[in-house]
């Protein structure tokens, strides 16, 4: 895993790059991370990307001023679909497919607020599309999802931002004839694929890592991908 720069509308960010061992070309994924950043958990997760055969790229969406300006200005922009943070997804995909390394198809996952982004962005030009409990579901879900990529959904049953999320998802899905897989997993949380501080209190809010359900979301995650981005 390396730091690089992209180039954006806005002007250049910082963004983490995993490429795979071996001889490529291979398909890539762009990572979104959580209203936390992207510090070492976003790190493990780009290498998890890259060990399964993808070239991983995350972009820091908070690359521009202050923290908590940053945050304000993403979440505008998540609501809005539309603004800077929109772009530097598309630039990242952007990268990856000028990368000799790439085959150019492109997936797209994220957390939280990054899975949230990636059904945001799953119709602009991705092969397929990874929400982690990307709760609460964007508004206007059904036009927010026209023309969306094939979507690997996954959620934790003790999410308390995602009552009534997975099915909702799934009944906008089959009724557009998207090809997905929307499962929710007993017992784990929110962030249930995220190694982030303070596991023991965030487990009795409902959040958490949980490593057994992250293990099958991943595995369904590659399979998803394996079939829509690598054919």
């Amino acid at each position: 895993m390396t730091t690089i720069e992209i180039d954006t509308p806005a002007g250049p960010i910082d963004a983490l790059l995993s490429v795979p061992d071996g001889q490529g070309p291979w398909p890539g994924v762009v990572v979104i991370h959580d209203a936390i950043g992207y510090g070492p958990d976003k790190q493990r997760i780009s290498d998890h990307v890259a060990a399964a055969g993808y070239v991983a790229i995350t972009p820091n969406l908070f690359a521009r001023g202050g923290r908590a300006r940053c945050v304000m200005r993403v979440f505008r922009d998540l609501f809005s679909k539309q603004g800077a943070a929109v772009d530097d997804i598309l630039a990242a995909r952007d990268y990856l497919q000028s990368l000799p390394q790439c085959s150019g198809r492109i997936g797209i996952a994220g957390f939280c607020m990054g899975g949230q982004f990636a059904l945001v962005m799953a119709p602009r030009g991705f092969g397929a599309s990874a929400p982690f409990y990307g709760t609460p579901l964007p508004r206007h879900l059904s036009e927010t999802l026209d023309g969306a990529c094939p979507i690997v959904a996954s959620f934790g049953s003790r999410d308390p931002l995602g009552i009534g999320a997975p099915n909702r998802l799934h009944r906008v899905l089959e009724h557009k004839g998207i090809p997905n897989d929307v499962k929710v997993y007993p017992g784990a949380g929110h962030s249930f694929a995220n190694k982030l501080p303070a596991q023991p209190l965030l487990r009795i809010t409902g959040f958490g890592y949980n490593e057994a359900a992250s293990e099958d979301a991943w595995a369904r995650v590659f399979a998803f991908f394996g079939r829509y981005l690598r054919s």
